[in-house]
This record gives structure tokens, sequence and C-alpha cells, in this order.
């Protein structure tokens, strides 16, 4: 399971998941160590020090999470080691300034919040994109699609389907068409221009 290669809705899905997954993970360990009222109205340094360590730790397992979906994803396009390891290491080090950024942060100043995680977190972001669009080196997996949407159902037939069904009958073969004119006034025959 964590070995096959991905496509691109997959990779997308996947990726949607764990964010989702790692959002509520946070919220858990912040409501499962000192609650949000005493993340507000501590001071920062060290009273959110087990709280840092818990989101650092889960932060870090969701980047493993990530950098194996983007393996995947990667391999399935032959896609750039270069792009995949920025990304690993670029979604590790803001895993690790998140959690710093929990113990530094004061919540009545807002000049305390650093404004480098943004700029991060763009980069990473143009990194999952370039992953994601990357084109898959065989081309398209009609597996893949077939295996995410339900084709089992039988298909409808259209609203033409007699005529459908009766121009699939072979019927005897046909003349060769004619060659195509060309558009607009046909020209003279002869030899130059003026037809001798």
């Amino acid at each position: 399971m964590f070995t096959s290669s991905i496509g691109r809705l997959r990779f997308f899905l996947y990726s949607l998941a764990a964010t989702v997954a790692e959002i509520v993970a946070i919220v858990v360990c912040i409501a499962g160590t000192i609650g949000f009222a005493g993340l507000i109205n501590s001071t920062p340094g060290p009273s959110r020090q087990g709280m840092a360590g818990v989101i650092l730790v889960m932060s870090l397992a969701f980047v493993l999470l990530r950098g194996n979906i983007a393996w995947r994803r990667s391999r399935d396009a032959n896609g750039r080691s270069w792009i995949l390891w920025a990304y690993i290491v670029f979604s590790a080090i803001y895993a690790v300034l998140q959690a710093g950024t929990m113990l530094v942060i004061d919540f009545g100043n807002p000049d305390s919040v650093p404004g480098g995680l943004n700029l991060l977190g763009l980069s990473i972001f143009g990194l999952w994109v370039s992953i994601l669009v990357a084109k898959p080196a065989g081309g398209v997996d009609i597996d893949e699609l077939t295996s995410v949407f339900d084709f089992d159902g039988a298909v409808p037939a259209p609203a033409g389907g007699s005529r459908m069904a009766a121009s699939a009958v072979p019927s005897a073969p046909r003349a060769a068409a004619p060659a195509a004119q060309p558009i607009g006034r046909p020209r003279p025959a002869g030899f130059g221009k003026r037809g001798l």
C-alpha cells in the first residue's frame, strides 16, 4: 500500500486527507496538553514545552507520511529527485519551526508572530504543486481512474440509441471518396499561368 505508485487524483486526495488529519491532530495536542485557555493565557517559554514537544513529534510523523505520498507520486511521474527532497526537507523544517512558534508566540502581541514561516509555507506549496502537475511517465492510467470511480453499472444508452444500433451493423463496402477539391475557383488545367 505504501510502495505503489499513485496518480494525480490520488496524490491530491491523500494530501488533502493528510492536511485535515494534521490540523485535527494539532488541535487534539493543544487540547490534551494545556488546553486553548492555557495556551492563550500562558507566557511564552517553559510552560509550553510539553505541548510544543508533542506537536513536533506529531508533525514529523505527518512529514514522513507526506514524504511517502510525494515519493510515490514522483516515482509515478519520473519526477526530479531534487524537487521531492526539497519538499521533504522544507516540510521537516516547517514542522520544527511550527512547534518552535508555539513556544515563543505571545497572543497579546501580534508582532510576535514570525513572518518567515509563511514564506516557507508558500515554498512548500509550490513544490507540492510541481509534484502534483508532473505528467505521468506512462500516460493516463485507466485502471486508476476506474478504481477511483464506480463504472460497474450499465452505461445508459443515448437518446438516438436505435440509430446507433443500426449504424453499428456492417454494411457493404463503400466506394473510395473522391479527392478533396480546393476551396474557391478551380485552377485551369495546363502549363504555366495562362494554361498553355
